[in-house]
Parts: C-alpha cells; structure tokens; sequence
C-alpha cells in the first residue's frame, strides 16, 4: 500500500527505524540538486498507491507502519495528502534554545515532509516537487498548494513521528535566512498571499526597516565625517544618531524577543545578540537575491 521515500545527503540516514516489511527508496543527493530533486526520483521508483515521504532525522514511532495504513484506508479519492503527527523532545528542566525552539515549530507546521504521504496520482497529476527549490524550505509547502489547487484535500492522521533536536552551530540562524530567496519563488507562483495559505508569519518587513536604518546610519556617519564642519556636518551627524538610535532599538527588541523566552544562560545570550545583529540585513539580501533570481 504505501512505500516510504527518504532523500539523505552525506548523512546516516534513520530508514532503519522504518518497520520491516515497508518498501523504502533512500535517495542519495550526491549532486547537490536537493530534496525536491532526490524526492521526485524516489517517488517515480514507487509502484504502490500511497508515498509517504520521511525526512532522514526523524524517527517513527512504535506501530508506525500500522499506524500510517489506518490513516491511509479508505481515505475518500479526493484526499491527496495525510500528514503524520510531528513531535519535537525538548529537554527537560530548563527552558529551549533558540534552535530547539525552531524545530519544535514543525510540531504545529502544515503539510511537511518530515512525514507526509501523497497519493501517487496526485503526485503524478501535478508533477511532484518543484526542483526549483534548491534546499529543505518551501518545497513541501509548494506541492501541498498545488496538489490542493488540483482539487485534492489534505488530511491530518495520527500516526506519529518524532523529530529529534540537533544543533546547527552558532552560527545556524543566520545560515536559515537563506530561505528568504525561496520565498520569492512561493510568490511568484502562488501570488502575494501565499503566506496566509499556509498559515506562515514572517519578519522581513521589519527586517528591511531594521538593515535600512543601520544602512543610513553608516552613510550619515560618513558624510557627517566627509564635511569639515558646519551646519551640514552638524546635519549630518544628527540623522545618524537618530538613525543608529532606530536600528538599536529594532535590533535589541528583536534580540529580546528570542532571548526572553530561552534558557538566558550567557553562551545563548551571545549567540542571540550576534545573530540578531547579522540577521536583518542578511535576509533582505537573500530575499533580493531570490527577487532578482526570479525577475531574469
């Protein structure tokens, strides 16, 4: 009845978590074409009705195989997508990081493929993943729109998959804002309310006011420094203090916002006030990179 696809790239993959018995395609992505690309090759090897997509850091629970053909029989033929419960282990006795508190959002997320079975005719009716997606973001959310957009309904079931916390490095905030550049590609597809389709926030509007205001400051700074003295140097310096003041005041509630609610040891407190700083600005340069990408 179903078969199970993980794409893997350079690491131990948990296929052997899936029951014995369950087909599985593991997809290496030795050319770097990414998951949508690994999927899509994954899927055209199955031959039964149902695919169920993994992810290979998940683990499926006990009975998960059971559970995922209960979830799957006798689904009415309008229903394309079932998507197994997500959850997250967050450590006990202290309040989640930043990163942990990242992954656990995939615990409440629509339609991820950390576990989500498509029939294959939908699949096959809409074209599978767009390989335009280069990376793990959005590519999920881009088929389950169109597959919806084809007339199927996706569904929710309750076999359940846990999703383990690891950590990226100090760095792994900033590194994520390259999904600012997908997110021109979703609203060129899907138009400009994408976001509210898959119930998705954002922060890049604040982000741009954020980089434009440290941006100012730099140039307000320099002519300020440029002019020998005066009323226009005097200007000058006055703009850039009131631009400096807006981006410290953007960047520290943002810092605080994710400080506030994690364990505020001085190693988290760090990281949140360097990658506060670096994230602005990095975002809206991958989000014009991805705006410029789908322009030409």
């Amino acid at each position: 009845m179903i078969t199970v696809v993980i794409p893997t790239i350079g690491r131990a993959s948990l296929a052997d978590a899936v029951p014995a018995g369950v087909p599985v395609i593991v997809v290496e992505d030795t050319g770097r074409r990414g998951p949508a690309a690994a999927r899509n090759q994954g899927w055209r090897q199955a031959r039964t009705p149902w695919v169920v997509f993994l992810d290979d850091d998940v683990v499926p629970a006990e009975g998960w195989a059971d559970a995922v053909v209960k979830d799957l029989a006798d689904l009415p033929e309008d229903v394309g997508g079932s998507q197994g419960r997500i959850e997250v282990p967050l450590p006990a006795g202290r309040r989640p990081t930043d990163a942990e508190r990242n992954t656990a959002g995939l615990a409440n997320a629509d339609w991820i493929t950390a576990d989500m079975a498509y029939r294959r005719s939908a699949l096959e009716k809409v074209g599978g993943f767009d390989e335009r997606f280069p990376r793990a973001y959005r590519e999920d959310a881009d088929l389950a729109l169109r597959v919806m957009a084809a007339g199927y309904r996706l569904v929710k079931g309750e076999r359940v998959t846990r999703h383990p916390v690891r950590d990226d490095g100090f760095w792994a905030s900033v590194r994520f804002q390259r999904g600012n550049a997908d997110d021109a590609l979703m609203r060129r597809i899907h138009g400009p309310g994408w976001r509210s389709l898959i119930g998705a926030g954002g922060l890049l509007p604040r982000h741009a006011a954020t980089a434009a205001l440290g941006l100012s400051a730099l140039a307000l700074t320099t002519a300020a420094a440029a002019n020998g003295g005066g009323t226009a140097r005097n200007r000058a310096a006055g703009a850039a203090l009131l631009a400096a003041t807006g981006w410290a005041a953007l960047t520290a509630r943002f810092a605080w916002e994710r400080i506030a609610p994690g364990p505020r040891t001085p190693a988290e407190i760090l990281r949140m006030l360097v990658t506060s700083v670096a994230i602005p600005p990095v975002a809206c340069a991958h989000r014009l990179r991805g705006e410029l990408r789908e322009r030409w």
